[in-house]
């Protein structure tokens, strides 16, 4: 699994395609169509994964990236997640809002969104 850093996962959001940090077992939440990104990657579905719900090694790694980024980088990632309808609207099926995502990735066409609620 790799983990994004907050600039690349900005740089590739602004592109339309969003790039999302995978939750390994995690089960599809929300699936939503996206044209083809100008990376040549294609979006099949996006998942809504809180943090929590991440297996203990997976979660350290993800714990390890957020800190690693800064609250610039984090605001400007979910004002893109927040100009993808997709994303935005897979958000709001899960009852949270792009200020508790904290991460993303995507690998095999799925877009996933890792949030952080209390």
């Amino acid at each position: 699994m790799r983990i994004f850093t907050a600039s690349v996962i900005i740089a590739a959001v602004s592109l339309g395609t969003p790039a999302f940090v995978q939750a390994q077992g995690a089960a599809a939440q929300s699936e939503a169509q996206t044209p083809p990104a100008q990376s040549g990657t294609v979006i099949r579905s996006i998942e809504v994964v809180d943090l929590k719900e991440l297996q203990p090694a997976v979660r350290s790694k993800v714990d390890d990236v957020v800190a690693q980024t800064s609250e610039e980088d984090l605001q400007s990632l979910r004002k893109s997640i927040d100009a993808t309808p997709e994303a935005a609207s897979a958000l709001k099926a899960k009852g949270v809002s792009s200020l508790q995502v904290v991460a993303i990735n995507i690998a095999d066409g799925v877009l996933t969104l890792i949030t952080k609620t209390a």
